[in-house]
Parts: C-alpha cells; structure tokens; sequence
C-alpha cells in the first residue's frame, strides 16, 4: 500500500504544477511565445503549434522525475 501512496503523491503533484501552470501561464511571457514555435496565419485561419515549448517543459519533467526516482 505504500507504492499506491507514493504514485498518488507524485500524481498529485503533478496535478498541482499543471493547474499552477495553466492558472499562471498568461502571466508568464515567454511561455508559448519561444523562438521555434510554429505560428500559420493565413486569411481567417491560424494553426499555432508550440513546439520548442512542448520539447522544453519535457526535458524539466524527465529532470524532475529523474530527481525524484533517486
């Protein structure tokens, strides 16, 4: 029972680092605005795909999982 409250705990905390981010991430200027997002615009069409974003926010959660595993 122990393992189930470690990965509840660690779920948890990802919930709240979720929530923070998408409850903060207006506030913060840089996020999703980084160079080598991709940004179409064309008439009344716009795709916006943040993809230096999604590849940055990955490397700080595999550090912090790496960190936690230890």
């Amino acid at each position: 029972m122990t393992e189930i409250g470690k990965v509840l705990m660690v779920f948890g905390g990802m919930l709240l680092v979720v929530g923070m981010l998408l409850t903060l991430g207006g506030k913060i200027p840089w996020l999703g605005r980084l160079p080598g997002d991709i940004v179409i615009q064309r008439g009344n069409f716009s795709f916006y795909f943040p993809l230096t974003t999604c590849l940055l926010l990955s490397v700080l959660v595999s550090l912090i999982f790496a960190i936690l595993r230890r």
